[in-house]
């Protein structure tokens, strides 16, 4: 049997690279705003080939004098969409190994945070406390009221008592310090996500999708216990559960950037 073309190793690396992007890319996609646009472009590429393989005239004339400025629009109309995928990207395993990984918290962290959202879900409290890792949020925190304060539970408790000036938006904790509150965050727009779920759940969602950040949530009418991370959210979380899920970041995090001293003296900088 003879083939009638030669394929390397090399050619199969490459399509399996290829084919895993684009996997990644479409799920990343998924349930946002770009689908639709996705549809659009599928059509204009459909009129295109159209015109080439018919020899329609005018339509190629058409996409030869206005290809840079289609390539122009797409990139306008897919800004927010690219800037999440490379976000994501540079948020992966890969550069994780290469030392970028999040700063570590202690287990004082963990447990004040922890007992605090567990006291407000028994309150009935609503609550979004925004954990921030690697990716900066101050275009968030200058929407809010800075505070700069020791992290506690009893802090965080006191700050989402409806009879607080300061219990609308989100609290911004980093490392050991309560950052800012009253804070507005992006609220998603996936199709993805439950209609019954409120702004809380929704600017979760979004502040997820555009940083590599944890926020918790508590339902105000419920007392549920909500996560976001990376653009998902799990809901009906535990005390225990929640727990678990940070000491197993901490855990992961601290693995990772004892390997690399300047991390923990950025930790110490901040």
């Amino acid at each position: 049997m003879v083939i009638p073309f030669d394929i390397r190793w090399t050619d199969l690396v490459d399509i399996l690279v290829v084919a895993t992007l684009l996997y990644y890319i479409l799920l990343w996609l998924q349930g946002t705003r770009a689908v639709p646009l996705i549809r659009g472009v599928i059509v204009i590429l459909l009129i295109y080939l159209g015109g080439r393989i018919f020899g329609l005239y005018t339509i190629n004339w058409f996409f030869d004098k206005f290809a840079a400025v289609i390539a122009v629009m797409l990139v306008i109309l897919f800004q927010p969409e690219l800037r999440r995928t490379l976000e994501r990207f540079g948020r992966g395993r890969v550069l994780g190994t290469l030392g970028f990984a999040p700063t570590p918290h202690g287990s004082f962290y963990v447990r004040n945070v922890v007992r605090a959202v567990e006291q407000l879900s028994e309150n009935k409290f609503g609550a979004l406390i925004v954990l921030e890792r690697v990716s900066g949020l101050t275009e968030y925190l200058e929407s809010g009221t800075r505070l700069d304060a020791m992290l506690s539970a009893e802090l965080l408790v006191s700050i989402f008592n409806p009879k607080s000036p300061l219990h609308d938006g989100a609290v911004v904790i980093q490392g050991e310090r309560v950052l800012a509150s009253s804070c507005l965050l992006p609220l998603s727009e996936s199709r993805l996500l439950d209609r019954r779920l409120g702004t809380r759940h929704r600017a979760a969602v979004g502040i997820s999708e555009l940083s590599d950040a944890l926020a918790i949530v508590v339902s105000e009418k419920t007392g549920i216990i909500s996560l976001a991370e990376n653009g998902y959210l799990t809901r009906y979380l535990t005390k225990d559960q929640l727990e678990e899920k940070l000491f197993s970041l901490y855990k992961v995090e601290k693995v990772k950037t004892d390997a690399f001293p300047f991390k923990t003296w950025r930790l110490w900088k901040k």
